[in-house]
Protein backbone atom coordinates (compact mmCIF):
# COMPACT_ATOMS: atom_id res chain seq x y z
CA UNK A 1 0.00 0.00 0.00
CA UNK A 2 3.00 2.59 0.64
CA UNK A 3 4.34 1.91 -2.80
CA UNK A 4 0.82 2.76 -4.14
CA UNK A 5 0.25 5.59 -1.77
CA UNK A 6 3.99 7.18 -3.22
CA UNK A 7 3.34 6.64 -6.67
CA UNK A 8 -0.19 8.34 -6.18
CA UNK A 9 1.99 11.71 -4.27
CA UNK A 10 4.44 11.17 -7.72
CA UNK A 11 1.83 11.47 -10.43
CA UNK A 12 -0.13 14.42 -8.40
CA UNK A 13 2.89 16.09 -7.56
CA UNK A 14 4.00 16.07 -11.39
CA UNK A 15 1.08 16.66 -13.00
CA UNK A 16 0.40 19.90 -11.33
CA UNK A 17 4.36 20.91 -11.92
CA UNK A 18 3.71 19.59 -16.04
CA UNK A 19 0.87 21.25 -16.50
CA UNK A 20 1.70 24.66 -14.97
CA UNK A 21 4.81 24.40 -16.38
CA UNK A 22 3.33 24.37 -20.37
CA UNK A 23 0.94 26.93 -19.13
CA UNK A 24 3.70 29.07 -18.93
CA UNK A 25 4.04 27.92 -22.21
CA UNK A 26 1.14 28.17 -23.35
CA UNK A 27 0.37 31.90 -22.06
CA UNK A 28 2.72 33.96 -23.54
CA UNK A 29 2.52 32.55 -27.10
CA UNK A 30 -1.35 33.22 -26.82
CA UNK A 31 0.06 36.85 -25.55
CA UNK A 32 1.97 37.42 -28.70
CA UNK A 33 -0.68 35.83 -30.56
CA UNK A 34 1.44 32.88 -31.39
CA UNK A 35 -0.82 29.86 -32.41
CA UNK A 36 -0.82 26.83 -30.13
CA UNK A 37 -2.06 23.62 -31.56
CA UNK A 38 -1.75 21.34 -28.29
CA UNK A 39 -1.65 21.34 -25.16
CA UNK A 40 -0.99 18.06 -23.75
CA UNK A 41 -0.93 16.58 -19.71
CA UNK A 42 1.61 13.29 -20.50
CA UNK A 43 2.89 12.22 -23.55
CA UNK A 44 0.43 10.65 -26.04
CA UNK A 45 1.80 7.97 -28.43
CA UNK A 46 -0.27 5.89 -30.75
CA UNK A 47 -3.70 7.60 -28.70
CA UNK A 48 -4.95 9.94 -26.43
CA UNK A 49 -6.98 9.12 -22.78
CA UNK A 50 -9.06 12.39 -23.84
CA UNK A 51 -8.93 15.53 -25.92
CA UNK A 52 -10.99 17.98 -27.45
CA UNK A 53 -10.63 21.23 -29.56
CA UNK A 54 -11.54 24.71 -28.37
CA UNK A 55 -10.43 27.28 -30.44
CA UNK A 56 -7.13 26.48 -32.45
CA UNK A 57 -5.90 24.22 -29.72
CA UNK A 58 -6.28 20.67 -29.26
CA UNK A 59 -6.64 19.65 -25.24
CA UNK A 60 -5.39 16.61 -24.18
CA UNK A 61 -4.52 13.79 -21.38
CA UNK A 62 -1.88 11.52 -22.54
CA UNK A 63 -1.32 7.82 -21.43
CA UNK A 64 2.21 8.26 -20.57
CA UNK A 65 3.21 10.29 -17.77
CA UNK A 66 6.62 11.22 -18.52
CA UNK A 67 5.80 14.75 -18.67
CA UNK A 68 3.62 16.62 -21.02
CA UNK A 69 4.05 19.58 -24.21
CA UNK A 70 2.35 22.24 -25.68
CA UNK A 71 3.10 22.17 -29.74
CA UNK A 72 3.65 25.99 -31.04
CA UNK A 73 3.00 26.37 -34.74
CA UNK A 74 5.87 27.20 -36.80
CA UNK A 75 8.71 25.49 -33.86
CA UNK A 76 10.88 22.96 -34.38
CA UNK A 77 10.01 20.97 -31.35
CA UNK A 78 10.06 17.10 -30.08
CA UNK A 79 7.23 16.65 -32.91
CA UNK A 80 9.88 17.05 -35.61
CA UNK A 81 6.99 18.26 -38.10
CA UNK A 82 9.22 18.91 -41.09
CA UNK A 83 6.39 19.62 -43.69
CA UNK A 84 4.68 22.16 -41.66
CA UNK A 85 8.75 24.25 -41.58
CA UNK A 86 8.52 24.00 -44.87
CA UNK A 87 5.48 26.27 -46.12
CA UNK A 88 5.94 30.22 -45.91
CA UNK A 89 5.91 31.74 -42.51
CA UNK A 90 2.38 32.65 -41.08
CA UNK A 91 2.17 35.66 -38.53
CA UNK A 92 1.14 33.46 -36.13
CA UNK A 93 3.78 31.15 -36.26
CA UNK A 94 6.37 31.19 -33.79
CA UNK A 95 9.38 31.51 -36.00
CA UNK A 96 7.46 35.22 -37.06
CA UNK A 97 7.87 36.81 -33.64
CA UNK A 98 10.51 38.89 -32.90
CA UNK A 99 13.41 36.84 -30.80
CA UNK A 100 12.50 38.85 -27.79
CA UNK A 101 9.03 37.55 -27.60
CA UNK A 102 10.11 33.84 -28.84
CA UNK A 103 12.43 34.12 -26.05
CA UNK A 104 9.78 35.21 -23.40
CA UNK A 105 7.63 32.10 -24.95
CA UNK A 106 10.50 29.58 -23.91
CA UNK A 107 11.31 31.06 -21.01
CA UNK A 108 7.49 30.56 -19.81
CA UNK A 109 7.93 27.71 -18.45
CA UNK A 110 11.11 28.16 -15.90
CA UNK A 111 9.45 31.47 -15.09
CA UNK A 112 5.85 29.14 -13.45
CA UNK A 113 8.17 27.07 -12.34
CA UNK A 114 10.44 29.05 -10.28
CA UNK A 115 7.38 31.25 -8.84
CA UNK A 116 5.85 28.47 -7.91
CA UNK A 117 8.31 27.05 -5.67
CA UNK A 118 8.35 30.36 -4.20
CA UNK A 119 4.47 30.25 -3.72
CA UNK A 120 4.00 26.97 -2.44
CA UNK A 121 7.03 27.87 0.14
CA UNK A 122 5.50 30.80 1.01
CA UNK A 123 2.31 29.13 1.65
CA UNK A 124 3.40 25.61 3.68
CA UNK A 125 5.24 28.36 6.31
CA UNK A 126 2.41 30.16 6.41
CA UNK A 127 0.22 27.30 7.16
CA UNK A 128 2.69 24.92 9.11
CA UNK A 129 5.58 26.55 10.25
CA UNK A 130 8.71 25.78 10.52
CA UNK A 131 10.05 23.40 13.36
CA UNK A 132 13.88 23.13 13.54
CA UNK A 133 15.95 20.93 16.08
CA UNK A 134 18.95 22.84 17.48
CA UNK A 135 21.61 20.81 17.47
CA UNK A 136 22.50 22.55 20.84
CA UNK A 137 19.40 20.41 22.19
CA UNK A 138 20.95 17.06 21.38
CA UNK A 139 22.70 17.67 24.80
CA UNK A 140 23.86 14.02 24.71
CA UNK A 141 24.94 13.96 20.86
CA UNK A 142 23.85 11.93 18.52
CA UNK A 143 23.07 7.94 17.41
CA UNK A 144 25.29 7.21 14.36
CA UNK A 145 22.88 4.80 12.73
CA UNK A 146 24.91 3.28 10.18
CA UNK A 147 28.56 1.48 10.30
CA UNK A 148 29.85 4.91 7.62
CA UNK A 149 29.61 6.67 10.52
CA UNK A 150 31.86 4.28 12.42
CA UNK A 151 33.90 4.38 9.72
CA UNK A 152 34.35 7.95 9.59
CA UNK A 153 34.80 7.99 12.74
CA UNK A 154 31.72 8.89 14.52
CA UNK A 155 30.43 7.56 17.94
CA UNK A 156 27.06 7.94 19.40
CA UNK A 157 27.10 10.40 21.96
CA UNK A 158 29.89 12.75 19.69
CA UNK A 159 27.75 16.32 19.80
CA UNK A 160 28.53 17.97 16.02
CA UNK A 161 29.94 21.38 16.12
CA UNK A 162 31.12 22.51 12.70
CA UNK A 163 31.60 21.54 9.03
CA UNK A 164 34.77 22.95 7.71
CA UNK A 165 34.84 25.77 10.63
CA UNK A 166 30.71 26.67 9.85
CA UNK A 167 28.87 26.10 12.43
CA UNK A 168 25.93 23.96 12.31
CA UNK A 169 23.20 25.25 13.64
CA UNK A 170 20.19 22.38 13.13
CA UNK A 171 20.32 19.15 13.17
CA UNK A 172 18.73 18.84 9.27
CA UNK A 173 21.64 20.59 8.09
CA UNK A 174 24.00 18.18 8.90
CA UNK A 175 24.28 15.41 6.49
CA UNK A 176 23.73 18.14 3.44
CA UNK A 177 26.71 20.17 4.96
CA UNK A 178 29.04 16.70 4.94
CA UNK A 179 27.87 16.24 1.67
CA UNK A 180 30.32 18.66 -0.13
CA UNK A 181 33.82 17.27 1.98
CA UNK A 182 36.38 18.53 4.17
CA UNK A 183 36.49 18.33 7.88
CA UNK A 184 33.83 17.75 10.42
CA UNK A 185 34.77 19.03 13.77
CA UNK A 186 32.81 17.26 16.92
CA UNK A 187 32.75 17.59 20.63
CA UNK A 188 33.60 14.30 22.28
CA UNK A 189 33.15 14.08 26.37
CA UNK A 190 34.20 17.85 26.26
CA UNK A 191 37.72 17.51 23.30
CA UNK A 192 37.53 18.79 20.17
CA UNK A 193 37.77 16.08 17.56
CA UNK A 194 38.72 16.90 13.68
CA UNK A 195 37.08 14.19 11.54
CA UNK A 196 38.38 14.75 7.78
CA UNK A 197 35.90 13.06 5.49
CA UNK A 198 37.12 10.97 2.37
CA UNK A 199 36.35 12.29 -1.38
CA UNK A 200 33.99 9.61 -2.16
CA UNK A 201 31.86 10.32 0.89
CA UNK A 202 28.54 10.76 -1.17
CA UNK A 203 29.64 7.88 -2.87
CA UNK A 204 29.89 5.89 -0.13
CA UNK A 205 26.25 7.12 1.31
CA UNK A 206 24.79 6.01 -2.21
CA UNK A 207 25.94 2.65 -1.79
CA UNK A 208 24.33 2.46 1.30
CA UNK A 209 21.17 3.22 -0.24
CA UNK A 210 21.21 6.71 1.47
CA UNK A 211 21.59 5.66 4.86
CA UNK A 212 20.85 8.78 7.71
CA UNK A 213 24.63 8.10 9.26
CA UNK A 214 23.36 10.01 12.23
CA UNK A 215 19.89 10.43 14.12
CA UNK A 216 18.70 12.52 17.16
CA UNK A 217 19.09 9.52 20.21
CA UNK A 218 15.78 7.64 20.82
CA UNK A 219 14.64 6.91 23.86
CA UNK A 220 13.68 2.79 23.98
CA UNK A 221 9.93 2.53 23.64
CA UNK A 222 8.60 -0.62 22.31
CA UNK A 223 5.81 0.04 19.36
CA UNK A 224 4.76 -4.07 19.04
CA UNK A 225 5.59 -7.76 20.33
CA UNK A 226 5.24 -10.02 18.20
CA UNK A 227 3.38 -13.49 18.72
CA UNK A 228 6.58 -15.59 17.87
CA UNK A 229 8.51 -12.89 20.48
CA UNK A 230 10.07 -14.47 23.05
CA UNK A 231 8.49 -12.33 25.04
CA UNK A 232 4.87 -12.35 23.65
CA UNK A 233 3.24 -12.72 27.14
CA UNK A 234 6.46 -11.49 29.66
CA UNK A 235 4.50 -8.61 30.63
CA UNK A 236 6.01 -5.94 28.17
CA UNK A 237 3.62 -3.85 26.39
CA UNK A 238 3.55 -1.54 23.04
CA UNK A 239 3.98 1.65 24.73
CA UNK A 240 6.50 0.63 27.48
CA UNK A 241 9.42 3.02 27.90
CA UNK A 242 12.50 0.65 29.14
CA UNK A 243 15.05 2.61 31.63
CA UNK A 244 16.46 0.18 33.20
CA UNK A 245 17.66 -3.12 31.71
CA UNK A 246 19.56 -5.43 34.79
CA UNK A 247 21.80 -3.08 36.62
CA UNK A 248 22.11 -0.64 33.32
CA UNK A 249 20.31 2.80 33.94
CA UNK A 250 18.81 2.82 30.37
CA UNK A 251 18.12 6.49 28.90
CA UNK A 252 18.53 5.78 24.86
CA UNK A 253 18.02 3.01 22.92
CA UNK A 254 21.21 3.36 21.48
CA UNK A 255 23.11 1.93 24.53
CA UNK A 256 21.75 -1.06 24.56
CA UNK A 257 22.20 -1.93 21.17
CA UNK A 258 25.88 -1.06 21.96
CA UNK A 259 25.76 -3.45 25.64
CA UNK A 260 22.58 -5.36 25.38
CA UNK A 261 24.94 -8.82 24.31
CA UNK A 262 26.38 -8.46 27.59
CA UNK A 263 23.02 -10.15 28.77
CA UNK A 264 22.55 -12.54 25.73
CA UNK A 265 20.54 -15.68 26.60
CA UNK A 266 19.40 -14.25 30.19
CA UNK A 267 16.15 -13.27 32.09
CA UNK A 268 16.37 -9.85 33.38
CA UNK A 269 14.56 -7.67 35.42
CA UNK A 270 13.68 -4.88 33.41
CA UNK A 271 12.02 -1.37 34.82
CA UNK A 272 9.36 0.18 32.15
CA UNK A 273 7.50 3.68 32.10
CA UNK A 274 4.15 2.75 31.47
CA UNK A 275 1.10 5.85 31.94
CA UNK A 276 3.94 7.99 33.81
CA UNK A 277 4.51 5.16 36.66
CA UNK A 278 7.20 2.87 36.55
CA UNK A 279 6.73 -1.10 36.48
CA UNK A 280 9.00 -3.88 36.97
CA UNK A 281 8.92 -6.79 34.46
CA UNK A 282 10.92 -9.89 34.26
CA UNK A 283 11.49 -10.52 30.47
CA UNK A 284 14.30 -12.32 28.25
CA UNK A 285 17.09 -11.35 26.20
CA UNK A 286 17.98 -13.94 23.11
CA UNK A 287 21.64 -14.91 22.28
CA UNK A 288 22.12 -11.73 19.92
CA UNK A 289 20.97 -10.02 22.78
CA UNK A 290 17.33 -8.88 21.88
CA UNK A 291 14.35 -8.55 23.40
CA UNK A 292 12.54 -9.31 19.99
CA UNK A 293 10.18 -6.25 19.85
CA UNK A 294 9.90 -3.58 17.21
CA UNK A 295 11.11 -0.61 18.83
CA UNK A 296 9.32 3.05 18.02
CA UNK A 297 10.96 5.27 16.16
CA UNK A 298 9.76 8.79 16.61
CA UNK A 299 9.31 11.73 14.29
CA UNK A 300 9.81 15.36 15.20
CA UNK A 301 6.45 15.49 16.78
CA UNK A 302 7.33 12.81 18.59
CA UNK A 303 10.01 14.07 20.51
CA UNK A 304 8.12 16.96 20.95
CA UNK A 305 5.37 16.32 22.03
CA UNK A 306 7.00 13.75 24.89
CA UNK A 307 9.43 16.85 25.60
CA UNK A 308 12.34 14.84 24.78
CA UNK A 309 14.61 17.53 23.11
CA UNK A 310 13.82 21.69 23.14
CA UNK A 311 12.57 22.44 19.26
CA UNK A 312 12.69 25.52 17.28
CA UNK A 313 9.27 26.47 15.81
CA UNK A 314 8.71 29.58 13.94
CA UNK A 315 5.54 30.70 12.92
CA UNK A 316 5.15 33.30 10.25
CA UNK A 317 2.01 35.75 9.67
CA UNK A 318 0.84 35.85 5.81
CA UNK A 319 3.47 38.85 5.01
CA UNK A 320 6.05 37.72 6.88
CA UNK A 321 6.09 34.68 5.19
CA UNK A 322 6.41 35.71 1.88
CA UNK A 323 10.38 36.87 2.19
CA UNK A 324 10.94 33.48 4.55
CA UNK A 325 9.39 31.53 1.12
CA UNK A 326 11.46 33.31 -1.02
CA UNK A 327 14.66 32.26 1.31
CA UNK A 328 13.82 28.79 2.14
CA UNK A 329 13.62 28.17 -1.84
CA UNK A 330 16.43 29.92 -2.21
CA UNK A 331 18.23 27.98 0.07
CA UNK A 332 16.90 24.51 -1.82
CA UNK A 333 17.64 25.99 -5.24
CA UNK A 334 21.00 26.80 -4.18
CA UNK A 335 21.92 23.99 -2.22
CA UNK A 336 20.56 21.87 -5.19
CA UNK A 337 22.49 23.23 -8.22
CA UNK A 338 25.89 22.87 -5.37
CA UNK A 339 24.81 19.19 -5.76
CA UNK A 340 24.51 19.20 -9.33
CA UNK A 341 28.04 20.48 -9.49
CA UNK A 342 29.38 17.27 -7.63
CA UNK A 343 28.29 15.31 -10.42
CA UNK A 344 31.07 16.69 -12.76
CA UNK A 345 33.54 15.30 -9.96
CA UNK A 346 33.74 11.66 -10.43
CA UNK A 347 36.09 11.42 -7.25
CA UNK A 348 33.39 12.31 -5.34
CA UNK A 349 31.07 9.40 -6.38
CA UNK A 350 27.99 11.50 -6.21
CA UNK A 351 27.11 10.16 -9.62
CA UNK A 352 25.90 6.78 -8.40
CA UNK A 353 22.95 9.04 -6.84
CA UNK A 354 21.55 9.99 -10.04
CA UNK A 355 18.36 8.48 -10.29
CA UNK A 356 15.21 8.28 -12.15
CA UNK A 357 11.77 8.14 -11.36
CA UNK A 358 12.01 5.37 -8.94
CA UNK A 359 14.20 7.62 -6.77
CA UNK A 360 11.74 10.66 -6.65
CA UNK A 361 9.17 8.05 -6.32
CA UNK A 362 11.07 7.13 -2.57
CA UNK A 363 11.62 10.92 -2.07
CA UNK A 364 7.33 10.52 -0.92
CA UNK A 365 6.38 9.12 2.72
CA UNK A 366 4.16 6.07 2.75
CA UNK A 367 1.74 7.79 4.07
CA UNK A 368 0.37 10.76 2.60
CA UNK A 369 0.95 13.70 4.23
CA UNK A 370 0.21 17.40 3.49
CA UNK A 371 3.46 19.50 4.56
CA UNK A 372 5.81 16.66 3.24
CA UNK A 373 3.86 16.64 -0.32
CA UNK A 374 3.94 20.72 -0.92
CA UNK A 375 7.41 20.59 0.73
CA UNK A 376 8.40 18.02 -2.07
CA UNK A 377 6.42 20.02 -4.84
CA UNK A 378 8.20 23.04 -4.53
CA UNK A 379 11.42 21.37 -4.57
CA UNK A 380 10.48 19.41 -7.49
CA UNK A 381 9.25 22.57 -9.31
CA UNK A 382 12.57 24.15 -8.73
CA UNK A 383 14.38 21.33 -9.95
CA UNK A 384 12.62 21.21 -12.89
CA UNK A 385 13.47 24.86 -13.37
CA UNK A 386 16.77 24.22 -13.26
CA UNK A 387 16.66 21.47 -15.61
CA UNK A 388 14.90 23.18 -18.44
CA UNK A 389 17.14 26.05 -18.34
CA UNK A 390 20.04 23.84 -18.97
CA UNK A 391 21.88 24.74 -22.41
CA UNK A 392 20.73 20.94 -24.44
CA UNK A 393 18.90 21.31 -27.66
CA UNK A 394 15.30 19.65 -26.89
CA UNK A 395 15.20 21.19 -24.03
CA UNK A 396 13.83 24.91 -22.86
CA UNK A 397 17.27 25.95 -22.22
CA UNK A 398 18.53 24.60 -25.53
CA UNK A 399 16.33 27.09 -27.61
CA UNK A 400 17.11 29.92 -25.16
CA UNK A 401 20.74 29.14 -25.57
CA UNK A 402 19.59 29.62 -29.75
CA UNK A 403 17.67 32.75 -29.43
CA UNK A 404 20.37 34.52 -27.28
CA UNK A 405 23.04 34.01 -29.93
CA UNK A 406 20.46 35.32 -32.68
CA UNK A 407 19.91 38.43 -30.29
CA UNK A 408 23.49 39.30 -29.71
CA UNK A 409 24.65 38.51 -34.01
CA UNK A 410 21.47 38.90 -35.27
CA UNK A 411 21.82 35.99 -37.54
CA UNK A 412 18.79 32.86 -36.77
CA UNK A 413 20.11 29.65 -36.56
CA UNK A 414 19.05 27.93 -40.45
CA UNK A 415 15.79 25.34 -40.02
CA UNK A 416 17.97 22.59 -40.93
CA UNK A 417 20.19 23.21 -37.91
CA UNK A 418 17.70 23.53 -35.52
CA UNK A 419 16.29 19.90 -36.64
CA UNK A 420 19.58 17.93 -36.03
CA UNK A 421 20.16 19.98 -32.78
CA UNK A 422 16.43 18.72 -31.89
CA UNK A 423 17.61 15.43 -32.46
CA UNK A 424 21.08 15.65 -30.56
CA UNK A 425 19.28 16.69 -27.75
CA UNK A 426 16.70 14.41 -27.71
CA UNK A 427 19.26 11.53 -28.13
CA UNK A 428 21.25 13.24 -24.82
CA UNK A 429 18.02 13.36 -23.10
CA UNK A 430 16.91 9.50 -23.47
CA UNK A 431 20.47 8.61 -22.83
CA UNK A 432 20.02 10.43 -19.39
CA UNK A 433 16.39 9.02 -19.03
CA UNK A 434 17.83 5.30 -19.56
CA UNK A 435 20.92 5.89 -17.27
CA UNK A 436 19.08 7.41 -14.40
CA UNK A 437 16.35 4.83 -14.46
CA UNK A 438 18.84 1.75 -14.85
CA UNK A 439 21.01 3.13 -11.67
CA UNK A 440 16.98 2.87 -10.10
CA UNK A 441 17.11 -0.77 -11.23
CA UNK A 442 20.45 -1.65 -10.26
CA UNK A 443 20.03 -0.75 -6.90
CA UNK A 444 16.81 -2.12 -6.58
CA UNK A 445 18.66 -5.30 -7.23
CA UNK A 446 21.55 -5.12 -5.08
Amino acid sequence: MEVFIKIAQLLTSLSILVLLHEMGHFLFARLFKTRVEKFYLFFNPWFSIFKFKKGETTYGLGWLPLGGYVKIAGMIDESMDKEAMKQPAQPWEFRSKPAWQRLFIMLGGIMVNLLLGFIIYWLVLFTWGETRLPVKSLTDGVWVTDSLGYDLGLRDGDKIVSMNGREIEYFNEILPEMAFGGTLTIDRQGERVDLPLPKDFIGQLVDRKGAFLVAPRMPFIIAEIPDTSINAGSGLEPGDRLVKVGDMELKWFDQFLNQGKRFADTTVSVLVMRHDSLREITARIDSNGKFQVKTALLSYSDLMDMGIYEFKVIRYGFFASIPAGFRMAWEKLSFYVKQIGLFFKPETGAYKGLGGFGTITNMFPGQWHWESFWNLTAFLSLILAFMNVLPIPALDGGHVLFLIFEMITGRKPGDKFMEYAQIAGMVILFGLLIYANGMDVLRGCQ
